[in-house]
């Protein structure tokens, strides 16, 4: 495998780097995914939501398996569970349609997407009349408790949390006879997360950073907020090192035991994300790390410009065997650390009204649930809410008061 992996407490090797699939518009993730799986990628990240997933099973079907570009062990899969499919009857069925979409017979990570249930149904959305997100009172203990049926029975190796506090994880692992694995979170150097990484490490689980070079494409973006890209300190270390700006901040996170999942569908960024493994130094904390940094080792770096197909793709005889050998020192490292503003990009675009604390950990307004996982938005825009919607000053401090919470 041309990715380096961590070892997941069930035995199962994950490979830091790995191709997002989020916001990758249909026509052109399956060919994404078809070059990124003959660079050297062995991780794909996908979603029920993302609305691509027969897609995406159509590249794995053309690539993966016996006879084959890619054996099937070597290929790591993960899928996320959507909010209107919590309830226990619907866990596996969902399952199934994500397995048969992808045309696999089983995955290697299953994540609970978010931690709160919208209403039943086909609809991923659910309103009221007046726009709030119609909830369920299913709690995630109980579709916990579902999806490790779904291990039982060989559809799935692993599960794992996305989008979860520290508090939550803590809820799960009190009831769980299969034990979360990783946890998939927004992290980047402007929210570094350092806090519920020790958490999660601490307990077992491996985190996975989603939108790690901190999703400047996304539909919703605040023209005037930071671009993690242009930032002055990545921009210096990356002309220090020859390296793009993603490189940087890739690097970053492996270097922190992090696993990542940028998303692109150009070819020539799909290469470049995957080029930052390949030190062997890094490989320290990874309990494969001996036996990696050996195979590493003897590998033959270079350095040769890639060429281009006239699909304009590049050409992965020159490109695929391509690792990069810089590593940061502590001080660098603590320069990029420094950049942490605890700033989330990734936020619900969901109306809501007034709240209040409810024991099941989400905000009420009455006619369904907010969670508060995604109130800890108070204060980190310089005074402006992504949240759709007039707010009250006492309902400003009572998110300020809630941001507080983990």
């Amino acid at each position: 495998m041309a990715a380096s992996c961590v070892l997941l407490h069930t035995g199962q090797k994950m490979p830091l780097i790995g191709l997002g699939t989020w916001k990758s518009e249909p026509g052109q993730v399956k060919a994404a995914i078809k070059y990124a799986l003959t660079v050297g990628y062995r991780h794909i990240d996908c979603a029920a939501i993302y609305g691509n997933e027969l897609e995406i099973g159509e590249a794995l079907q053309e690539t993966v398996g016996p006879g084959k570009a890619v054996p099937r062990e070597e290929l790591f899969v993960t899928s996320k569970l959507w909010n209107t499919k919590h309830h226990p009857e619907d866990v596996e069925p969902a399952l199934r349609k994500t397995l048969a979409d992808l045309q696999l017979e089983y995955l290697d990570l299953y994540l609970m997407h978010w931690p709160y249930a919208f209403e039943r149904g086909d609809n991923p959305f659910p309103k009221n009349a007046d726009g709030t997100i119609r909830y369920d009172a299913t709690h995630y203990k109980d579709t916990w408790k579902a999806l490790e049926a779904l291990v039982a029975k060989g559809l799935v190796r692993a599960l794992g949390l996305s989008n979860f506090s520290s508090r939550q994880i803590d809820d799960v692992l009190s009831v769980a006879s299969v034990r979360p694995a990783v946890l998939q979170v927004e992290c980047h150097p402007y929210l570094a997360q350092n806090e519920l990484i020790a958490h999660c490490q601490a307990r077992g689980l491996e985190v996975t950073a989603y939108s790690p070079l901190g999703s400047s494409d996304r539909a919703w973006r605040d023209p005037n907020e930071p671009v993690l890209l242009e930032e002055p300190v990545v921009r210096a270390l990356a002309e220090k090192y020859n390296r793009s700006p993603a490189q940087i901040l890739l690097r970053w996170q492996v270097q922190r035991k992090v696993i990542c999942i940028p998303k692109s569908v150009t070819p020539s960024r799909i290469l470049q994300n995957i080029q930052v493994l390949g030190d062997a130094s890094v490989l320290f904390f990874s309990p494969l790390g001996h036996s990696l940094a050996r195979t590493l080792a003897k590998r033959q770096c270079s350095r040769t410009q890639t060429s281009t197909h006239k699909t304009g793709f590049p050409d992965p005889s020159t490109s695929h065997l391509q690792v990069f050998d810089f590593t940061f020192s502590p001080e660098e490292m603590k320069q990029l650390d420094a950049l942490n503003k605890n700033l989330r990009f990734i936020v619900p675009m969901l109306t809501v009204s007034v709240c209040h604390t409810e024991e099941s950990g989400n905000v009420s307004s009455g006619t369904g649930f907010w969670p508060k996982s995604a109130l800890n938005l108070a204060g980190q825009r310089s005074g402006r809410m992504l949240l759709a919607g007039l707010l009250s000053w006492t309902q400003w401090a009572l998110y300020s008061l809630l941001s507080l919470w983990k």
